[in-house]
């Protein structure tokens, strides 16, 4: 199971969702351009004292990112347009689940990519989560799934 963000744009996102993937064990894919930089304080404020036992990989690019990741991992993209909901979806302990840009989603170039589009329903007339929130709910119903939850 891994986690990948594509060219995040809010630190703090990235950073709750580093210590969660921290917490879980899981590691994570981060796709670049992000729209600030990897020292940022804010980022740092999130992941608090849990960077050490973070596992990130670092992409240049989306290309670059499938290049190495896509034939290992069947790609999972949470999206307010997904045609699955979350509970009737079944994940692998393989799967890669992908979360786009908070400011604009992800582009078509990467729906196209996924193997499966996944959303969370919501009640109306809400929208959307926030994408950390959203990836914590995903990342915990995938580690449900598959028994990958860390023992205690």
């Amino acid at each position: 199971m891994r986690l990948a963000l594509f060219e995040p744009d809010i630190p703090q996102n990235t950073g709750t969702l580093l210590r969660l993937a921290a917490c879980f064990g899981v590691p994570v894919d981060l796709i670049e351009p992000c729209g600030f930089l990897l020292d940022d304080r804010r980022l740092k404020r999130a992941v608090l004292d849990y960077a050490p036992l973070c596992e990130i990989t670092r992409h240049a690019s989306w290309d670059a990112f499938l290049a190495k990741c896509q034939p290992h991992s069947r790609l999972v993209l949470m999206t307010t347009s997904g045609a699955v909901p979350l509970h009737r979806f079944i994940f692998t302990a393989e799967d890669t689940i992908l979360l786009g840009r908070e400011s604009a989603g992800a582009p078509a170039a990467v729906h196209a990519a996924a193997a499966a589009r996944v959303a969370i329903p919501l009640r109306p007339p809400a929208r959307s989560l926030n994408v950390a929130l959203a990836g914590a709910i995903a990342v915990f119903e995938a580690l449900r799934q598959t028994e990958l939850i860390p023992k205690r």
